[in-house]
Protein backbone atom coordinates (compact mmCIF):
# COMPACT_ATOMS: atom_id res chain seq x y z
CA UNK A 1 0.00 0.00 0.00
CA UNK A 2 2.88 2.39 0.68
CA UNK A 3 3.67 2.60 -3.03
CA UNK A 4 0.05 3.38 -3.85
CA UNK A 5 -0.04 6.11 -1.20
CA UNK A 6 2.99 7.86 -2.68
CA UNK A 7 1.17 8.37 -5.98
CA UNK A 8 -1.90 9.68 -4.18
CA UNK A 9 0.23 12.25 -2.38
CA UNK A 10 0.82 14.09 -5.68
CA UNK A 11 -1.52 17.04 -6.14
CA UNK A 12 -4.38 16.83 -8.62
CA UNK A 13 -2.98 19.79 -10.55
CA UNK A 14 0.41 18.06 -10.90
CA UNK A 15 -1.23 14.90 -12.29
CA UNK A 16 -3.27 17.04 -14.72
CA UNK A 17 -0.05 18.77 -15.79
CA UNK A 18 1.61 15.38 -16.39
CA UNK A 19 -1.29 14.37 -18.69
CA UNK A 20 -1.16 17.70 -20.54
CA UNK A 21 2.60 17.48 -21.20
CA UNK A 22 2.29 13.79 -22.05
CA UNK A 23 0.25 14.77 -25.13
CA UNK A 24 2.87 17.20 -26.48
CA UNK A 25 5.08 16.38 -29.44
CA UNK A 26 8.61 15.11 -28.78
CA UNK A 27 11.59 16.38 -30.79
CA UNK A 28 14.20 13.81 -31.85
CA UNK A 29 17.85 14.69 -32.43
CA UNK A 30 20.48 12.86 -34.48
CA UNK A 31 23.96 11.71 -33.51
CA UNK A 32 25.38 14.09 -36.12
CA UNK A 33 23.48 17.04 -34.66
CA UNK A 34 24.63 16.22 -31.10
CA UNK A 35 28.19 15.97 -32.37
CA UNK A 36 28.22 19.19 -34.38
CA UNK A 37 26.38 21.18 -31.71
CA UNK A 38 28.59 19.83 -28.89
CA UNK A 39 31.88 20.37 -30.70
CA UNK A 40 31.69 24.03 -29.57
CA UNK A 41 30.51 23.95 -25.93
CA UNK A 42 30.42 27.78 -25.70
CA UNK A 43 28.24 29.47 -23.09
CA UNK A 44 25.76 30.33 -25.86
CA UNK A 45 25.50 26.71 -27.04
CA UNK A 46 25.19 25.36 -23.48
CA UNK A 47 22.44 27.89 -22.82
CA UNK A 48 20.58 26.81 -26.00
CA UNK A 49 21.03 23.14 -25.07
CA UNK A 50 19.72 23.79 -21.53
CA UNK A 51 16.68 25.66 -22.91
CA UNK A 52 15.93 22.80 -25.32
CA UNK A 53 16.13 20.19 -22.52
CA UNK A 54 14.03 22.36 -20.19
CA UNK A 55 11.17 21.97 -22.67
CA UNK A 56 11.91 18.52 -24.13
CA UNK A 57 12.64 16.40 -21.03
CA UNK A 58 9.31 17.07 -19.24
CA UNK A 59 7.46 15.94 -22.40
CA UNK A 60 9.38 12.66 -22.59
CA UNK A 61 9.15 12.01 -18.84
CA UNK A 62 5.40 12.83 -18.75
CA UNK A 63 4.66 10.42 -21.63
CA UNK A 64 6.27 7.58 -19.70
CA UNK A 65 4.55 8.51 -16.43
CA UNK A 66 1.14 8.45 -18.14
CA UNK A 67 1.87 5.11 -19.80
CA UNK A 68 3.08 3.58 -16.53
CA UNK A 69 -0.40 4.20 -15.15
CA UNK A 70 -2.29 2.43 -17.97
CA UNK A 71 -0.59 -0.96 -18.36
CA UNK A 72 -2.54 -4.17 -19.03
CA UNK A 73 -2.83 -7.27 -16.80
CA UNK A 74 -2.61 -5.13 -13.64
CA UNK A 75 1.09 -4.39 -14.22
CA UNK A 76 0.49 -0.72 -13.26
CA UNK A 77 -0.58 -1.81 -9.77
CA UNK A 78 2.56 -3.81 -8.97
CA UNK A 79 4.56 -2.17 -6.13
CA UNK A 80 7.79 -1.99 -8.18
CA UNK A 81 6.02 -0.33 -11.13
CA UNK A 82 4.30 2.19 -8.83
CA UNK A 83 7.73 3.05 -7.45
CA UNK A 84 9.08 3.73 -10.96
CA UNK A 85 6.01 5.84 -11.78
CA UNK A 86 6.65 7.92 -8.66
CA UNK A 87 10.25 8.54 -9.78
CA UNK A 88 8.99 9.78 -13.15
CA UNK A 89 6.39 12.06 -11.57
CA UNK A 90 8.98 13.43 -9.09
CA UNK A 91 11.34 14.17 -11.97
CA UNK A 92 8.57 15.81 -14.00
CA UNK A 93 7.70 18.02 -11.02
CA UNK A 94 11.35 19.03 -10.52
CA UNK A 95 11.63 19.96 -14.21
CA UNK A 96 8.39 21.98 -14.22
CA UNK A 97 9.29 23.82 -11.01
CA UNK A 98 12.56 25.00 -12.53
CA UNK A 99 12.12 28.57 -13.85
CA UNK A 100 12.93 29.65 -17.40
CA UNK A 101 16.66 29.44 -18.19
CA UNK A 102 17.76 33.01 -18.97
CA UNK A 103 21.51 33.03 -18.42
CA UNK A 104 24.50 30.75 -17.90
CA UNK A 105 24.03 30.68 -14.09
CA UNK A 106 20.48 29.35 -14.54
CA UNK A 107 21.88 26.79 -16.98
CA UNK A 108 24.50 25.61 -14.46
CA UNK A 109 21.84 25.12 -11.78
CA UNK A 110 19.63 23.32 -14.29
CA UNK A 111 22.53 20.99 -15.18
CA UNK A 112 22.95 20.03 -11.52
CA UNK A 113 19.23 19.28 -11.29
CA UNK A 114 19.10 17.00 -14.37
CA UNK A 115 22.24 15.25 -13.13
CA UNK A 116 20.31 14.40 -9.93
CA UNK A 117 17.33 13.20 -12.03
CA UNK A 118 19.63 10.85 -13.95
CA UNK A 119 20.87 9.37 -10.65
CA UNK A 120 17.30 9.02 -9.34
CA UNK A 121 16.52 6.84 -12.38
CA UNK A 122 19.64 4.62 -12.15
CA UNK A 123 17.67 1.60 -10.93
CA UNK A 124 14.72 1.83 -13.30
CA UNK A 125 15.66 -1.29 -15.30
CA UNK A 126 16.03 -3.68 -12.33
CA UNK A 127 12.96 -2.20 -10.63
CA UNK A 128 10.81 -2.65 -13.75
CA UNK A 129 12.25 -6.18 -14.07
CA UNK A 130 11.06 -6.82 -10.54
CA UNK A 131 7.60 -5.48 -11.45
CA UNK A 132 7.44 -7.89 -14.38
CA UNK A 133 8.48 -10.72 -12.04
CA UNK A 134 5.71 -9.70 -9.62
CA UNK A 135 3.27 -9.87 -12.56
CA UNK A 136 4.53 -13.26 -13.73
CA UNK A 137 4.07 -14.76 -10.26
CA UNK A 138 0.38 -13.88 -10.34
CA UNK A 139 -0.30 -14.96 -13.93
CA UNK A 140 -1.77 -18.25 -15.00
CA UNK A 141 1.26 -20.50 -15.68
CA UNK A 142 -0.45 -21.73 -18.86
CA UNK A 143 -0.18 -18.26 -20.45
CA UNK A 144 2.32 -18.18 -23.31
CA UNK A 145 4.57 -15.15 -22.76
CA UNK A 146 4.63 -14.43 -26.48
CA UNK A 147 0.91 -13.63 -26.14
CA UNK A 148 1.74 -10.75 -23.80
CA UNK A 149 2.57 -8.58 -26.79
CA UNK A 150 1.27 -5.37 -25.27
CA UNK A 151 3.72 -5.71 -22.38
CA UNK A 152 6.66 -6.41 -24.70
CA UNK A 153 5.77 -3.41 -26.84
CA UNK A 154 5.37 -1.20 -23.79
CA UNK A 155 8.78 -2.28 -22.41
CA UNK A 156 10.43 -1.65 -25.80
CA UNK A 157 8.96 1.87 -25.87
CA UNK A 158 9.75 2.47 -22.22
CA UNK A 159 13.41 1.38 -22.40
CA UNK A 160 13.98 3.12 -25.75
CA UNK A 161 12.66 6.34 -24.24
CA UNK A 162 14.93 5.84 -21.23
CA UNK A 163 17.99 5.44 -23.48
CA UNK A 164 17.06 8.74 -25.16
CA UNK A 165 16.48 10.65 -21.91
CA UNK A 166 19.78 9.40 -20.43
CA UNK A 167 21.64 10.18 -23.64
CA UNK A 168 20.34 13.77 -23.74
CA UNK A 169 21.05 14.41 -20.05
CA UNK A 170 24.45 12.67 -20.14
CA UNK A 171 25.52 14.49 -23.31
CA UNK A 172 24.60 17.90 -21.84
CA UNK A 173 26.32 17.18 -18.50
CA UNK A 174 29.50 15.87 -20.19
CA UNK A 175 29.82 19.03 -22.31
CA UNK A 176 30.58 20.95 -19.11
CA UNK A 177 33.77 19.00 -18.45
CA UNK A 178 36.86 21.14 -18.93
CA UNK A 179 39.65 19.79 -21.22
CA UNK A 180 37.90 16.76 -22.75
CA UNK A 181 40.21 14.16 -24.37
CA UNK A 182 40.86 14.64 -28.10
CA UNK A 183 37.99 13.63 -30.44
CA UNK A 184 35.53 13.36 -27.53
CA UNK A 185 32.30 15.41 -27.70
CA UNK A 186 30.26 14.63 -24.58
CA UNK A 187 29.34 10.93 -24.81
CA UNK A 188 30.35 10.75 -28.49
CA UNK A 189 33.82 9.76 -29.73
CA UNK A 190 34.29 11.19 -33.22
CA UNK A 191 37.08 8.70 -33.98
CA UNK A 192 35.97 5.56 -32.19
CA UNK A 193 37.74 2.33 -33.15
CA UNK A 194 35.10 -0.46 -33.08
CA UNK A 195 37.89 -3.07 -32.94
CA UNK A 196 39.34 -1.40 -29.83
CA UNK A 197 35.94 -1.16 -28.10
CA UNK A 198 35.15 -4.79 -29.03
CA UNK A 199 38.48 -5.85 -27.53
CA UNK A 200 37.81 -4.07 -24.21
CA UNK A 201 34.22 -5.34 -24.01
CA UNK A 202 35.19 -8.93 -24.80
CA UNK A 203 37.96 -8.87 -22.17
CA UNK A 204 35.39 -7.78 -19.57
CA UNK A 205 33.01 -10.55 -20.71
CA UNK A 206 35.80 -13.12 -20.57
CA UNK A 207 36.63 -12.03 -17.02
CA UNK A 208 32.99 -12.69 -16.02
CA UNK A 209 33.15 -16.15 -17.64
CA UNK A 210 36.44 -16.97 -15.88
CA UNK A 211 34.97 -15.91 -12.56
CA UNK A 212 31.84 -18.04 -13.03
CA UNK A 213 33.32 -21.18 -14.58
CA UNK A 214 37.04 -21.09 -13.75
CA UNK A 215 37.93 -21.11 -17.45
CA UNK A 216 36.81 -19.33 -20.61
CA UNK A 217 37.07 -19.88 -24.38
CA UNK A 218 39.50 -17.75 -26.38
CA UNK A 219 38.24 -14.72 -28.31
CA UNK A 220 39.63 -13.86 -31.75
CA UNK A 221 38.96 -10.44 -33.30
CA UNK A 222 39.25 -9.74 -37.04
CA UNK A 223 39.18 -6.18 -38.37
CA UNK A 224 41.28 -3.07 -38.88
CA UNK A 225 42.10 -1.44 -35.50
CA UNK A 226 42.91 1.86 -37.23
CA UNK A 227 39.41 2.18 -38.74
CA UNK A 228 37.31 4.74 -36.81
CA UNK A 229 33.87 6.35 -37.07
CA UNK A 230 31.74 8.58 -34.79
CA UNK A 231 29.69 6.68 -32.20
CA UNK A 232 28.98 6.40 -28.48
CA UNK A 233 31.61 3.99 -27.08
CA UNK A 234 29.65 3.21 -23.89
CA UNK A 235 26.68 2.01 -25.99
CA UNK A 236 28.87 -0.22 -28.16
CA UNK A 237 30.75 -1.55 -25.12
CA UNK A 238 27.45 -2.53 -23.52
CA UNK A 239 26.15 -4.34 -26.63
CA UNK A 240 29.33 -6.26 -27.43
CA UNK A 241 29.84 -7.20 -23.76
CA UNK A 242 26.36 -8.70 -23.61
CA UNK A 243 26.62 -10.65 -26.88
CA UNK A 244 30.12 -11.99 -26.17
CA UNK A 245 29.14 -12.96 -22.62
CA UNK A 246 26.25 -15.04 -23.99
CA UNK A 247 28.50 -16.71 -26.57
CA UNK A 248 31.18 -17.52 -24.01
CA UNK A 249 28.61 -19.04 -21.69
CA UNK A 250 27.13 -21.21 -24.48
CA UNK A 251 30.55 -22.49 -25.59
CA UNK A 252 31.78 -23.01 -22.04
CA UNK A 253 28.72 -25.04 -21.05
CA UNK A 254 28.80 -27.11 -24.24
CA UNK A 255 32.48 -28.07 -23.92
CA UNK A 256 32.78 -28.18 -20.13
CA UNK A 257 32.92 -31.98 -19.87
CA UNK A 258 34.42 -32.57 -23.30
CA UNK A 259 37.96 -33.75 -24.14
CA UNK A 260 38.00 -31.29 -27.04
CA UNK A 261 39.42 -27.79 -26.67
CA UNK A 262 36.58 -25.26 -26.63
CA UNK A 263 36.52 -23.41 -29.99
CA UNK A 264 37.12 -19.64 -29.86
CA UNK A 265 34.40 -16.99 -30.09
CA UNK A 266 35.07 -14.99 -33.26
CA UNK A 267 34.37 -11.26 -33.63
CA UNK A 268 34.49 -9.79 -37.14
CA UNK A 269 34.31 -6.01 -37.66
CA UNK A 270 33.37 -4.98 -41.22
CA UNK A 271 33.16 -1.42 -42.51
CA UNK A 272 30.55 -0.68 -45.16
CA UNK A 273 29.62 2.65 -46.68
CA UNK A 274 26.38 2.95 -44.68
CA UNK A 275 26.89 0.49 -41.83
CA UNK A 276 29.59 -0.87 -39.61
CA UNK A 277 28.71 -4.49 -38.87
CA UNK A 278 30.09 -6.51 -35.98
CA UNK A 279 29.48 -10.25 -36.18
CA UNK A 280 29.93 -12.39 -33.07
CA UNK A 281 30.12 -16.10 -33.91
CA UNK A 282 30.21 -19.02 -31.53
CA UNK A 283 30.02 -22.81 -31.68
CA UNK A 284 27.98 -23.09 -28.49
CA UNK A 285 25.36 -25.45 -29.90
CA UNK A 286 22.88 -22.84 -31.11
CA UNK A 287 19.30 -22.13 -30.13
CA UNK A 288 16.29 -24.16 -31.37
CA UNK A 289 14.36 -22.17 -33.99
CA UNK A 290 11.22 -21.93 -31.86
CA UNK A 291 13.33 -20.51 -29.01
CA UNK A 292 14.74 -17.64 -31.10
CA UNK A 293 11.85 -15.17 -30.65
CA UNK A 294 12.11 -15.67 -26.89
CA UNK A 295 15.59 -14.16 -26.71
CA UNK A 296 14.08 -10.77 -27.60
CA UNK A 297 11.40 -10.86 -24.91
CA UNK A 298 11.55 -9.40 -21.41
CA UNK A 299 9.31 -12.04 -19.88
CA UNK A 300 11.57 -14.96 -20.61
CA UNK A 301 14.50 -15.19 -18.27
CA UNK A 302 15.93 -17.90 -16.13
CA UNK A 303 18.22 -15.44 -14.37
CA UNK A 304 17.95 -14.85 -10.62
CA UNK A 305 16.63 -11.44 -9.68
CA UNK A 306 19.18 -9.78 -7.41
CA UNK A 307 16.65 -7.15 -6.34
CA UNK A 308 14.40 -9.76 -4.77
CA UNK A 309 17.26 -10.87 -2.56
CA UNK A 310 18.90 -7.47 -2.08
CA UNK A 311 16.27 -4.77 -2.54
CA UNK A 312 18.72 -1.96 -1.76
CA UNK A 313 21.27 -3.02 -4.33
CA UNK A 314 22.54 -0.09 -6.40
CA UNK A 315 23.79 -0.91 -9.86
CA UNK A 316 24.65 0.57 -13.22
CA UNK A 317 23.16 -0.54 -16.53
CA UNK A 318 26.02 -2.87 -17.35
CA UNK A 319 25.61 -5.02 -14.26
CA UNK A 320 21.85 -4.77 -14.52
CA UNK A 321 21.77 -6.17 -18.01
CA UNK A 322 23.97 -9.08 -17.07
CA UNK A 323 21.59 -10.60 -14.55
CA UNK A 324 18.13 -10.11 -16.02
CA UNK A 325 17.96 -11.87 -19.34
CA UNK A 326 17.32 -8.34 -20.64
CA UNK A 327 20.70 -8.03 -22.33
CA UNK A 328 19.62 -9.05 -25.82
CA UNK A 329 16.38 -7.01 -26.12
CA UNK A 330 18.00 -3.93 -24.57
CA UNK A 331 21.10 -4.31 -26.77
CA UNK A 332 18.81 -4.28 -29.82
CA UNK A 333 17.24 -1.01 -28.58
CA UNK A 334 20.70 0.57 -28.15
CA UNK A 335 21.54 -0.43 -31.74
CA UNK A 336 18.22 0.90 -33.06
CA UNK A 337 18.54 4.17 -31.13
CA UNK A 338 21.03 5.54 -33.70
CA UNK A 339 19.56 3.82 -36.75
CA UNK A 340 21.21 0.37 -36.46
CA UNK A 341 19.87 -3.07 -35.54
CA UNK A 342 20.69 -6.41 -33.97
CA UNK A 343 19.92 -9.75 -35.62
CA UNK A 344 20.55 -13.21 -34.24
CA UNK A 345 20.81 -16.24 -36.55
CA UNK A 346 21.28 -19.67 -35.08
CA UNK A 347 22.11 -23.20 -36.28
CA UNK A 348 20.81 -25.63 -33.74
CA UNK A 349 23.46 -28.26 -33.06
CA UNK A 350 26.29 -25.93 -34.09
CA UNK A 351 26.25 -22.31 -32.91
CA UNK A 352 24.93 -18.77 -33.10
CA UNK A 353 25.85 -15.65 -35.07
CA UNK A 354 24.81 -12.22 -33.81
CA UNK A 355 25.00 -9.33 -36.30
CA UNK A 356 25.25 -5.88 -34.79
CA UNK A 357 24.58 -3.23 -37.45
CA UNK A 358 25.64 0.32 -36.55
CA UNK A 359 24.66 3.22 -38.78
CA UNK A 360 27.72 5.08 -40.06
CA UNK A 361 26.02 8.20 -41.29
CA UNK A 362 24.82 9.35 -37.88
CA UNK A 363 21.97 11.34 -39.39
CA UNK A 364 19.02 9.16 -38.42
CA UNK A 365 16.87 10.82 -35.76
CA UNK A 366 16.18 9.09 -32.44
CA UNK A 367 13.21 6.71 -32.73
CA UNK A 368 10.79 8.41 -30.35
CA UNK A 369 8.19 6.11 -28.80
Amino acid sequence: MAAKKAYESFSKSLIEDVHKWGCMKQTGVSLRYMMEFGSDPSDRNLLLSGQFLHKELPIRIARRAVELGTLPYGLSEKPAVLKVRDWYIDSFRDMRKFPEIKDINDEKEFTQMIKAIKVRHNNVVPTMALGVQQLKKGLDPKIDYEDLDEIHQFLDRFYMSRIGIRMLIGQHVELHKPNPPPHVVGYIHTKMSPVEVARNASESARAVCLREYGSAPEIVIYGDPSFTFPYVPTHLQLMVFELVKNSLRAVQERFMDSDKVAPPVRIIVAEGIEDVTIKISDEGGGIPRKGLPKIFTYLYSTAKYPLEEYPDLGMDDRVTMAGYGYGIPISRLYAQYFGGDLQVISMEGYGTDAYLHLSRLGDSKEPLP
